[in-house]
């Protein structure tokens, strides 16, 4: 089975101003567009394509660069896709609510952290929250690394992933990465990250 580029859940002009259209369609349809077709034709012919894109990452170690950067692509997006929407953002609530305040001390001082590893991750890569060990825990990853991969530096469970490449942002922020970070959580889709933490325990 090849993989697919996911449909959005929403259009490309749903998350105006934070994140403008043109970004939208560029980096869905041909960013990640691109990520599954490379993807394709990297595991063609071989026993990978009976795998998750999951099962993939976590033994990434075991496959050619073509197939961490490409699958990591495809996977990383994939989840980014649906922990954004429209009329979103605001403060989780619930489990999720408390497990970030018992993690990070408050929801404040979790967006400070979030937004730290986003910035100060060089070059091109992802902020992510994930569950480790049961707990919620903050990492980055460069390049299209994800920490379900078996080389990652934080392993875990990603629950909410925000991509700090530059075609993530450029168009409408420029150079100014932190500008988008604080735009991007008037997007962040709480109950899609919920679903994912309680499925993640």
């Amino acid at each position: 089975m090849a993989f697919e580029l996911p449909k959005l859940p929403y259009a490309y002009t749903a998350l105006e101003p934070h994140i403008d259209a043109q970004t939208m369609e560029i980096h869905h349809s041909k960013h990640h567009q691109a990520y599954v077709t490379n993807l394709n034709a990297a595991i063609a012919g071989s026993d990978t394509e009976k795998l998750s894109i999951e099962e993939i990452c976590k033994n990434i170690s075991k496959y050619p660069m073509p197939v961490r950067n490409n699958g990591g692509g495809h996977f990383n997006h994939s989840l980014f896709w649906s922990v954004m929407a429209p009329n979103a953002g605001g403060e989780p609530t619930g489990d999720l609510a408390a497990a970030i305040t018992s993690a990070f001390g408050s929801f404040a001082d979790f967006k400070t952290q979030f937004a730290a590893a986003g910035t100060t991750r060089f070059g091109s890569g992802w902020a992510w929250l994930i569950v480790k060990d049961g707990k919620l825990a903050i990492s980055s990853t460069p390049n299209q690394d994800n920490p379900l991969m078996d080389v990652a530096e934080v392993k875990g469970i990603p629950v909410l992933g925000m991509d700090v490449w530059e075609h993530a942002y450029y168009l409408k922020y420029q150079n100014k990465r932190p500008d988008y970070i604080a735009a991007f959580w008037n997007v962040v889709n709480w109950a899609e990250v919920a679903k994912r933490f309680e499925s993640a325990k």
